[in-house]
């Protein structure tokens, strides 16, 4: 069962006191015990993360998931010991930051997915073919753009650097959550209606609602990226088995996107290990035991 969700300020000082305990619950060669931290509002960290919970506890591991609403506790968490492993991380641009500040405590585990990448994007009946056509279609989309969570690196780059790019300033850049986006895309998607929003790949929603990726001319969403398994320091030394088995996971856009599926649509939520499984059963050459 998830944890409650906590604020960022909150969910820092919790981890920040564990991470004071960490070492104490650290036992030398051979203990089966992991700490999970992830964002479930961003769906790859929710795949993942029970991805590697079921295959984990299959093979007598004792696993516990820290459920936090922002990236920021969870580098933290990792560089201060209260947290062993962050199952989709993005440290090469979006959580840049974030990795640049706990780089020396953090071991990289390896990429399991190396196309990752941000965007705006709109239906594929939209009139709309590149972030340029945004401000002459202003009116059609109610002069705004819907975003997710405040404290995202996708939300970031595109106060930071995409608005400011194409001179849209002028335009309401709606931030809440992924939910509300979700909600206010289907909503459109039913209504044929005109609608911008901030999403990124790999995500079920681009082929669920049939989503094209506005141009990006200007290159402001910069280069992809890789998603990552990030554990805390010396991760690998004390599970080399399971770093090894993390190195070995790659994914194309087909294969983690039916993952990603069969865990938010088919299942859904509270039952994300019963997915997880499933899918497993589908690709055993995944499995922790077969790495």
């Amino acid at each position: 069962m998830r944890t409650s969700r906590r604020t960022f300020t909150t969910a820092l000082a919790s981890l920040a006191a564990a991470g004071s305990l960490a070492a104490c619950g650290r036992s030398s060669g051979g203990s089966k015990r992991l700490r999970l931290g992830f964002v479930p509002s961003w769906s790859d960290g929710l795949s993942m993360t029970h991805l590697l919970k079921t295959q984990l506890e299959k093979a007598g591991y004792q696993i516990k998931l820290t459920d936090l609403s922002e990236a920021g506790p969870l580098y933290a968490g990792l560089s201060q010991g209260a947290v062993d492993l962050y199952p989709s991380a993005w440290p090469d641009i979006t959580h840049k930051d974030y990795m640049d500040k706990y780089r020396k405590y953090i071991e990289d585990l390896g990429a399991y997915y190396d196309s990752a990448k941000l965007c705006w994007s709109v239906p594929d009946y939209s009139s709309m073919a590149s972030i340029e056509d945004i401000k002459p279609h202003a009116s059609q989309i109610d002069n705004r753009i819907v975003g997710i969570e405040p404290g995202s690196g996708l939300v970031k780059v595109s106060e930071e650097k995409v608005i400011p790019a194409y001179g849209l300033q002028d335009m309401k850049f709606l931030t809440s959550s992924t939910a509300s986006m979700l909600t206010e895309l289907k909503k459109a998607v039913d209504a044929k209606q005109e609608i911008v929003v901030t999403l990124w790949h790999p995500f079920w929603a681009n082929t669920t609602f049939n989503m094209r990726d506005l141009e990006d001319p200007k290159g402001a969403f910069g280069k992809g990226e890789g998603l990552h398994f990030l554990g805390r320091e010396g991760f690998a030394q004390e599970y080399p088995e399971v770093a090894s088995w993390l190195g070995s996971i790659k994914m194309d856009e087909a294969t983690y996107g039916s993952l990603e599926d069969l865990v938010v649509n088919t299942y859904g939520e509270g039952k994300e290990d019963e997915a997880a499984i499933a899918w497993s059963q589908k690709y055993p050459q995944y499995d922790f035991k077969k790495s």
